[in-house]
């Protein structure tokens, strides 16, 4: 049986609660959601990347892009992506900035995604997304 492996990159902080940034099995990597927070800084709370949907789109990407490279992955390996979104006004702005990131990325073949409109983030949050990976 293949042992799990918790991900935490140095760009994130310790999670607040008991789980993990990613979790790792095998060949399988479950990158957990991740928001539009930059890069973690010692000694500072987490700090969004800005008050607008596309700061916060664009950063969220790179959060769980930084995951899925400290479990040995990358967006082609990526099965799944889950958006879960504040606002369904934000709806046409996110898949501009997703369909662009991914044409900057150079991504082969997109993987199944959905997007949702969940309205439990923390306060100033717009956006959340998780990923699923499949290494090999």
């Amino acid at each position: 049986m293949t042992e799990k492996t918790a991900i935490t990159p140095d760009t994130h902080t310790t999670p607040p609660a008991r789980f993990s940034h990613g979790v790792r099995k095998g060949n399988i990597l479950q990158v957990a959601g991740q928001v539009g927070f930059l890069p973690h800084v010692d000694g500072q709370a987490p700090t969004p990347a800005g008050p607008t949907l596309r700061e916060q789109t664009l950063q969220t990407l790179e959060n769980v892009r930084s995951v899925l490279e400290a479990g040995g992955a990358g967006w082609d390996d990526v099965m799944m992506i889950r958006v879960y979104l504040t606002d369904t006004d934000h709806f046409a702005e996110m898949n501009a900035l997703y369909n662009a990131y991914f044409e900057e990325q150079g991504l082969k073949e997109a993987p199944a995604a959905r997007t949702t409109v969940y309205v439990g983030l923390p306060a100033g949050l717009l956006i959340e997304i998780d990923a699923l990976a499949v290494l090999g």
